[in-house]
């Protein structure tokens, strides 16, 4: 006999697209009404939104220590992560020091030892050719946008502008991963489970951060993004957080899928990444 869940899940698999697309905005508003009764302090979302980004470098850490190759990892995907966890931590350093901080410095140092793993101890392993997307196409346009639209807080413009980079470059960090992914194989392509389970605890984190965000602006309605400053940098920090979230969000569908379907290995079909 058939769980409910299997059911369920049995009948969404048979939609047409557009119903999948219409279920999955239902889902994701039910999540943050239910999160904002559950979660009472909505600062914690984004204190577990980076604990998990933190689980996901230890799944990398793993892989890379029992597998002893890097093969489907994005050297420049943990390259743009150290660098917005650069700049996110040189701005907590002097703009709010907190539990943040420790997170930030503790994810920043698994990320340096990915990074130092993959250049030097795996380097064999490493699939240059499949890691082809040009860093400048995210790093240039994310430059320009923090210098043209950043907080306008009372603090020093170098900062305001620092902050304002490592929020661009956090929502497209993942993008080279997903290149890597969808250079594969040019037809439905196989990921193995360990980069699988990395990249959807980033969607997880991804998540979270964007619940954080709106419901904060929600409980406080709006004055949250009067606090941020004034122009168009409190709209950019929610379309940030949202490009980010929908960047991962067709993986972790067909993750989840996988899952309820008992496979150990995530396949996708062209097009996701």
């Amino acid at each position: 006999m058939k769980s409910p869940i299997h059911t369920v899940w049995s009948w969404v698999r048979r939609q047409p697209p557009k119903v999948k697309a219409f279920l999955a905005v239902i889902t994701g508003m039910a999540a943050l009404v239910l999160l904002r009764f559950i979660v009472h302090d909505h600062d914690n979302l984004f204190v577990a939104a980076e604990a998990v980004h933190s689980i996901g470098i230890c799944v990398l850490i793993y892989k890379l220590m029992k597998e002893k190759t890097c093969a489907g990892l994005s050297l420049k995907s943990q390259e743009l992560t150290a660098i917005f966890l650069a700049v996110r931590l040189y701005c907590s350093f002097v703009m709010e020091y907190d539990i943040h901080t420790v997170l930030d410095l503790a994810t920043l140092g698994t990320t340096l030892w990915v990074i130092f793993m993959i250049r030097f101890k795996l380097r064999a392993s490493y699939m240059e050719d499949k890691d082809n997307f040009a860093l400048y196409y995210v790093l240039v346009p994310c430059v320009v946008l923090a210098v043209l639209i950043h907080p306008s807080t009372s603090h020093n413009i170098l900062n305001r502008i620092s902050w304002a980079l490592c929020v661009y470059l956090e929502a497209v960090s993942v993008l080279p991963q997903l290149r890597v992914m969808q250079n594969t194989k040019v037809a439905n392509f196989i990921v193995e489970p360990f980069t699988a389970h990395y990249v959807f605890a980033l969607g997880v984190a991804r998540f979270l951060s964007c619940a954080h965000w709106v419901l904060q602006v929600v409980d406080t309605r709006g004055r949250l993004l009067v606090a941020l400053g004034y122009g168009l940098w409190p709209s950019m920090v929610l379309i940030s957080e949202i490009v980010q979230t929908f960047i991962l969000a067709d993986f972790c569908y067909y993750y989840v899928k996988s899952v309820f379907g008992g496979q150990l290995v995530l396949r996708l079909p062209s097009g996701v990444v």
